[in-house]
């Protein structure tokens, strides 16, 4: 049934014009307020409020079920907008978009249709995957342990726990006591086994909801752990689209904020060229080349959120050759996406500064946070990882890893 009705319901999605008119009187609310959050580092549980309201967490379940049917290629375009208004929010959406993606191509339609039913109610998802400290490569130190009852009990600790602060439910990576297999607990967010702290200190992204999550026998109720193997399985591919999607925003923030204050600006040099900034030819072509920055960053970010598309319907066609030829692009086209968009965001949010004064550095213009904002974006996935995958496809037609983990390595 589940397949029959993704088929059905993808022919009726709304166009994007439709889907951005809906959202985009949000957005434009969220982004008055966004320098105020960023000079306060003002968490922004208000906004994340109004996109509840709005239904922007029900973003991809189908219309039959009450969300808005939104193709991967739409998500991405009103998360690249979003990300204009305030980059902080989109990241903390992103463990729940993730999960939302999950449930769509899972099995087992009675569970698949509880969620969805609270994707529409509003139920928004963070994540807690991370451990850090002394933690080995692919450890996973978090255990889920079973109850005579049916249920789990949860405890550990995780770090990079983004968008769990303002989370109903939360999606961790843990270990079950039992067998040792590798699952996904899905628990709670609001128990008294479960302290979130906003403890994240990176000099970009500062209100996501990032920080330290510790688990003390927290309930998972019975259903709630799944296996690890059943992940989606364009699941990296589509976490790093939608940090590019992030960075396409920024760069759109970062040219659209260069136009307006050369617009504004009435100080000039007496070895410019025109007598008015905004007439300034050499200062136009500042301006024409962050514009062009980020078009390309966001063709490049539609792009690869295609090929997701393609891996999503692949997994409806009962051809599993075709669907995992579908899963290698979606991964490679993330990939060469990232390599791009994160070297054209991050000069074009440096390069703002050429269209402007020294009183753009000023800590009330907050310009500096495009840069901080993309560079801890960009820093999430080495770059020079994601460099050599692709140089191995093309050389050695070796595959890409689908899902990679990080702890400490051996000593020299």
């Amino acid at each position: 049934m589940a397949n029959r009705q993704n088929a059905a319901t993808a022919e009726h999605a709304p166009d994007h014009a439709q889907l951005a008119e809906r959202f985009r009187p949000v957005f434009q609310r969220i982004a008055e307020g966004a320098l105020e959050r960023e000079r306060g580092r003002k968490l922004p549980f208000e906004p994340i409020e109004w996109l509840r309201q709005a239904g922007f967490g029900a973003l991809r379940v189908p219309l039959a079920d009450g969300g808005s049917g939104a193709s991967l290629p739409q998500l991405f375009r009103l998360l690249i907008e979003l990300s204009a208004a305030d980059s902080n929010l989109t990241q903390a959406l992103r463990a729940h978009f993730g999960f939302v993606e999950d449930r769509l191509v899972s099995t087992g339609d009675e569970q698949r249709q509880r969620w969805l039913k609270r994707f529409v109610d509003g139920e928004l998802v963070g994540g807690a995957w991370t451990e850090t400290g002394n933690v080995g490569l692919g450890q996973v130190i978090t255990q889920v342990s079973p109850r005579a009852d049916g249920s789990w009990r949860l405890n550990g600790r995780k770090f990079y726990s983004t968008g769990s602060i303002y989370a109903d439910w939360l999606d961790i990576y843990a270990q079950r006591s039992d067998t040792g297999e590798d699952v996904i607990a899905v628990t709670r967010a609001r128990q008294p086994g479960i302290q979130h702290s906003d403890d994240w200190d990176g000099f970009g992204q500062r209100t996501t909801g990032s920080g330290t999550s510790v688990f003390e026998d927290a309930e998972v109720e019975a259903g709630n752990v799944i296996p690890f193997g059943t992940r989606f399985k364009y699941q990296t591919a589509f976490y790093q689209v939608l940090l590019l999607s992030i960075l396409a925003g920024i760069g759109r923030a970062a040219a659209n904020d260069a136009a307006r204050l050369v617009r504004e600006r009435t100080r000039v040099f007496s070895h410019g060229n025109a007598p008015r900034v905004a007439d300034d030819v050499q200062v136009q072509q500042v301006v024409g080349q962050l514009g062009a920055q980020a078009y390309a960053a966001e063709a490049i970010v539609l792009r690869a959120a295609e090929a997701l598309q393609a891996a999503y319907d692949s997994h409806f066609l009962g051809d599993a050759e075709a669907e995992h030829q579908a899963n290698i692009d979606a991964e490679l086209e993330s990939a060469q996406a990232q390599l791009v968009v994160s070297e054209l965001v991050l000069r074009a949010s440096s390069d703002l500064f050429n269209a402007l004064g020294a009183s753009a550095a000023r800590e009330a213009l907050q310009l500096d946070r495009h840069w901080r904002n993309a560079r801890t974006i960009s820093s999430h996935n080495p770059l020079i990882y994601k460099a050599r995958i692709v140089g191995d496809w093309l050389i050695n037609g070796n595959e890409p890893p689908y899902v990679w983990q990080i702890g400490n390595g051996t000593r020299g």
